[in-house]
């Protein structure tokens, strides 16, 4: 029977009983969808073709020699976690609507992607999201990109043998437009963090059942169905059993210094001191720097990083309504919503982001976060997300704000912080925080299903 995406249910890959159109489904579809890829040292290849036979002989190349599939990689988890063996390097294909023009597909097949956002594409809608003007974005993301290819690895020496390979398989006609090097970052407890020092991608969808199944959900369900993340891949041999996803691709520079001096700031104004002091940091993000959720916690507590809770009970005297998780992830609405974020920090530094360095030590520019979620429909889920909840003054009620990381546009609304943790005194109405996050470019992508790339 046809895949059900609806189903709520979080994916039992690995039982017996799974039926052929899933297992079709998850042996054609790409890797770090469904599950992330370990990705802590990747390569971002940008692609331009110009000849139609050519790109799709090296796209049908990649795809049969180096490409493996999502239940490939969820049986290479499997391994790992059962006997530490190691698995084989991440590579991940996705077109824009230029690329598959270019690779030969006509008007008439590209109004099959039932998405308008793809068929736009990214530098038509900057008016949307309120992104700056494309003259302003990086070269690379100027011009017309055709593909995007990821490598990725826990080790850099696969990721560099195999960028070289893939790069040396590219025909004279095709151009390497630009490329850029992701590699994480972590705070001493091993979690994962982004450049402003704080813990990042604990929120996330999760559709697999084994992921599921290790998540404490009492009061916040993490497992999401298929129908968040996966569309039928309309060019693909058999469109119901052969799946892909939308993707999102932003270059995201942070102004580290000007961040930190503004908690800095937000906390002299608000007259926090001691241990206090991180409560600043904490109200714009959502969480403390190692991860506690600010609506729980009045500060920092260490340990596993919480990801079972709701804001229901918390009116904004613990967590602002502009804190960032909480704009992004409200958990008790617009669960169709969320994306599965899979991005990399980028940019080298000397000074260790977590520390309580001044902000003098810190980078001004230079080092920030490539963006990457994956969507079932970018009108629905990622421009939702920016335009309706980030960069919306008045989410949930009147003069929230914008998101004070990634919210984009006019600050002009002014806004209160609680005083004091869980008690209703606010502080003087006062004028947003500086924008400290500049979207320098990039595009929406289809990441097709590998019996696409494989029969070009």
């Amino acid at each position: 029977m046809p895949v059900d995406l609806n189903n709520a249910r979080p994916l039992a890959w690995d039982s017996a009983t799974l039926d052929a159109d899933t297992r079709e489904m998850l042996d054609n579809l790409q890797p770090n969808i469904l599950r992330a890829h370990v990705r802590e040292h990747l390569s971002v290849l940008f692609v331009r073709f110009n000849d139609v036979a050519e790109g799709r002989r090296f796209l049908r190349e990649v795809a049969t020699t180096r490409m493996k599939s999502a239940r490939k990689h969820l049986e290479e988890v499997r391994d790992f976690d059962r006997g530490g063996r190691r698995g084989t390097p991440y590579v991940g294909i996705g077109l824009s609507k230029a690329g598959y023009r270019d690779l030969g597909h006509s008007v008439e097949d590209m109004r099959r992607f039932g998405d308008k956002v793809f068929r736009d594409g990214m530098k038509r809608r900057i008016a949307e999201v309120n992104d700056p003007a494309v003259d302003q974005w990086e070269k690379v993301y100027q011009r017309e990109i055709h593909a995007v290819v990821l490598i990725g690895d826990a080790e850099p020496g696969p990721v560099a043998e195999l960028r070289e390979e893939i790069v040396g398989k590219l025909p004279q006609s095709a151009r390497l437009l630009g490329e850029e090097t992701g590699q994480g970052m972590r705070n001493p407890d091993g979690n994962g963090i982004e450049h402003f020092g704080y813990v990042d991608g604990r929120s996330q969808p999760l559709f697999v059942k084994d992921e599921v199944d290790k998540e404490p959900h009492q009061h916040w369900n993490p497992a999401f169905p298929l129908s968040n993340i996966l569309v039928a891949d309309p060019l693909a041999p058999n469109p119901s059993r052969h799946f892909g996803s939308y993707f999102v691709f932003r270059k995201l520079e942070q102004n580290v210094r000007a961040f930190k001096e503004i908690e800095r700031d937000l906390a002299d104004g608000l007259g926090l001191t001691g241990a206090d002091r991180d409560r600043a940091g904490a109200m714009l993000i959502g969480r403390f720097k190692d991860g506690t959720p600010l609506t729980l916690k009045p500060k920092a507590s260490g340990g596993p990083v919480v990801n079972d809770f709701t804001f229901d009970a918390d009116t904004g005297s613990k967590c602002p309504f502009s804190g960032h998780i909480r704009k992004t992830n409200p958990r008790s609405f617009g669960r169709e919503v969320l994306m599965a974020r899979r991005g990399q920090t980028y940019g080298e530094r000397t000074d260790d982001p977590w520390d309580d360095s001044p902000p003098e030590v810190r980078p001004s520019g230079e080092v920030g976060l490539l963006f990457m979620a994956f969507n079932a429909s970018l009108l629905s889920q990622f421009e939702f997300t920016q335009q309706s909840w980030a960069d919306n003054p008045n989410f949930q009620n009147e003069g929230t704000g914008h998101d004070p990381v990634i919210g984009q546009g006019k600050r002009e609304v002014k806004v209160t912080y609680p005083k004091l943790w869980g008690k209703p005194e606010l502080s003087p109405p006062q004028p947003q925080v500086d924008q400290t996050i500049t979207m320098l470019g990039g595009e929406y992508f289809f990441m097709p299903s590998l019996a696409y790339l494989r029969h070009l």
